[in-house]
């Protein structure tokens, strides 16, 4: 039979520490001498002043996140503030007529929004011949009513992206659709908002467009005023 001794690995060493909570209690003289290389230097550090480095830097990535969350928090209550100052504005505007420009230039004030503008289609008599009801092609019509959520990409020549006024032409474009509720319960798109920047990456499809649907949402509350039956300031 052989006599030769089982070699000891690393792994076997840890299971045993991992098992034996109190062997440094008995040998808490081995602690002190432990050395282990600093990990931003060549000079070696005790086990002790290992482990508050360890914690140091765990306790630094802690705050940067807490730090993080505290910035998320501030910029989400700034934004639903802009949010209730925009809705306010729409719901004080008594004047039908002037509801899409008011839309508009909140939007633009409210959200550092370079560009704006919109389009409504089967509006009533009364404001048919307004800017905003401007004749649009068929194309924008369907585009309009194919549009689940709001589109957020590049300028690739939209008609809608001709609505806009600036000075420098609108390199990205979120288009939202403004629909109302049918008698029947289907949705069906009466107009668009199409909101441009000369940035390219200001609008992209990988964005989220959640925050995009309750402007269309609120966008389609306060402009079912101008169309027939409903233009009555509320």
């Amino acid at each position: 039979m052989s006599n030769t001794t089982p070699v000891i690995g690393e792994q076997d060493i840890a299971n045993f520490l991992a098992a034996t909570p109190g062997f440094f209690e008995r040998h808490a003289e081995l602690l002190a001498t432990i050395q282990l290389s600093h990990p931003h230097g060549a000079r070696a550090v005790s086990l002790q002043e290992r482990q508050a480095e360890m914690l140091r830097d765990k306790i630094k990535g802690l705050e940067c996140k807490i730090m993080e969350m505290i910035r998320n928090g501030q910029d989400n209550v700034a934004i639903a503030d802009r949010l209730h100052r925009w809705t306010m504005t729409l719901m004080l505007t008594q004047d039908p007529a002037a509801v899409p420009e008011v839309l508009t230039a909140q939007l633009r004030h409210e959200f550092l929004i370079p560009l704006a503008g919109l389009r409504l289609w089967g509006v009533a008599e009364a404001h048919a011949g307004a800017e905003f009801a401007q004749a649009v092609s068929t194309d924008v019509k369907a585009f309009a009513a194919s549009l689940a959520s709001p589109y957020c990409g590049v300028n690739s020549g939209f008609e809608a992206a001709r609505w806009l006024a600036g000075d420098s032409p609108a390199a990205s474009l979120a288009l939202v659709p403004l629909t109302r509720t049918s008698n029947s319960g289907q949705a069906q798109s009466f107009g668009l908002l199409v909101l441009g920047s000369p940035d390219p990456t200001r609008y992209t499809a990988e964005m989220g467009t959640e925050f995009l649907a309750r402007i269309g949402d609120i966008a389609s509350a306060a402009l079912a005023r101008l169309l027939p039956g409903d233009d009555k300031a509320l």
